[in-house]
């Protein structure tokens, strides 16, 4: 399995709408210990995000210039430039992302997310 292209599918798979929407998709792909520290200065937990995007205007995104650094055996750090187009709710912006993703019992999961405003 090419690890790369496996966590790829899975971190953009959080910028879909219909998995945004989808609190099972979410509590699959997110770890119940997450947590994030957001681009505004929140910091998330796996519910809060989960709530959150329940009533998000959603905005389409694009990752760019995406890498993975294993850390342990099934811990990776993912790291991408992501953009955001812009909606009538929301002005585009980009941003620098990192997400730590851990596998376990055969799934993986992201355990943490932190966005900085570029």
């Amino acid at each position: 399995m090419d690890i790369a292209a496996h966590l790829f599918d899975l971190e953009t798979q959080l910028h879909r709408q219909e998995v945004r929407a989808d609190e099972a998709a979410l509590r699959r792909l997110i770890a119940e210990e997450f947590f994030e520290f957001g681009v505004s200065g929140t910091v998330w937990t796996r519910d809060a995000i989960v709530e959150a995007l329940r009533g998000e205007a959603f905005s389409p995104r694009e990752v760019t210039d995406f890498k993975v650094t294993m850390l342990a055996d099934g811990v990776a750090l993912v790291t991408y430039r992501g953009h955001r187009f812009a909606t009538p709710q929301r002005p585009a912006s980009d941003s620098l992302r990192s997400s730590i993703w851990r596998l376990r019992d055969g799934q993986w999961q992201m355990l943490f997310h932190q966005g900085t405003v570029l």
